[in-house]
């Protein structure tokens, strides 16, 4: 592995040490293993191991959590490379160890699950009518209302299930919300989900309701409740359009860090999702650190090394 320093030494090192976490008996194999993956990362990145910096380590750390590893397995890896810089540094090869100060896995935060932006217009695009009776395209037009809003207001489905008709206000672009403790909140509305809901109110939800009455923006037939299990089940359906299964979670991730993206600040969003605490909202910080990095690289004058 090209990683400009020879790591076959280490492995003679950690023989001799044969480290123990816990119960386990961390092998020289897995150490071997878990030091190429990030040597791979680097190259990706076009890294060495000896110029890795500590934000190499936390994004590394990172992707391993996005790609579901567990945390103990994550914190074998952590340990892999701590004792690999801990050697590279007494021997002299480093002057830098970059994985000091790294949290251990159980105090890191996993970054939620988001869609693209192609992904989310291919799951928003996907209710249409299984057929051409009114029940079924009243029903897509319902569907089609509950998607925009998930992922325009960024609202849990809860939210959505608990909805009153009387918290609408399309005619100035809102909706009334209420969240965990029965706090309010005023949600704003994009134009296409005005649109969706003001169709789904004009030609979906009395033929749904069937002259019943009940004060819920979404209804089944009969103007019943409608679970969360089944809002779950609905967007579960439509993501398969984009490839993926999502989740309401899923559009609520994805409107808070399509939104980070295009530079809202962090208090904006807290309000819009309902954070109680800014530190919930400071896990899309990543999102916005990515987009400060490359409008730098695109801007600055000195940002790119000179010939």
């Amino acid at each position: 592995m090209s990683s400009g320093v020879d790591v076959r030494p280490l492995f003679g090192l950690l023989d001799y040490l044969r480290v123990e976490k816990g119960s386990a008996r961390l092998t020289i194999s897995a150490y071997g293993r878990d030091l190429r993956q990030f040597v791979e990362f680097l190259e990706k990145r076009k890294q060495f191991v000896t110029s890795a910096r500590r934000e190499d380590v936390r994004d590394f750390i990172q992707e391993l959590f996005s790609n579901q590893l567990d945390g103990r397995s994550v914190g074998r890896k952590l340990s892999a490379l701590r004792h690999f810089y801990r050697y590279l540094l007494l021997d002299g090869k480093i002057a830098k160890d970059p994985t000091l100060n790294i949290d251990s896995p159980k105090q890191w935060k996993v970054l939620p699950k988001s869609l693209s932006r192609d992904e989310v217009e291919a799951t928003l695009a996907s209710t249409h009518p299984r057929n051409e009776t009114a029940r079924s395209q009243a029903l897509a037009l319902r569907d089609r209302a509950m998607l925009e809003l998930l992922y325009a207001g960024g609202v849990r489905v809860s939210e959505v299930a608990n909805a009153r008709l009387e918290d609408l206000k399309l005619d100035t672009g809102y909706i009334l919300v209420r969240g965990k403790g029965d706090k309010e909140r005023m949600v704003p509305l994009g134009v296409p989900a005005q649109h969706a809901l003001q169709e789904y109110l004009t030609n979906g939800r009395h033929l749904l309701a069937k002259k019943r009455s009940t004060p819920l923006l979404f209804v089944a037939t009969g103007a019943r409740h409608l679970s969360r299990k089944r809002i779950w089940q609905l967007v579960g359906n439509a993501s398969l359009a984009s490839g993926r299964h999502a989740s309401p979670h899923m559009l609520r991730h994805s409107c808070a860090t399509h939104m980070v993206e295009n530079g809202a600040d962090l208090r904006t969003v807290q309000t819009i999702l309902g954070h109680a605490d800014i530190s919930t909202t400071q896990i899309y910080t990543h999102v916005a650190l990515d987009r400060l990095k490359s409008v730098y690289a695109r801007h600055h004058p000195r940002a790119k090394a000179r010939a």
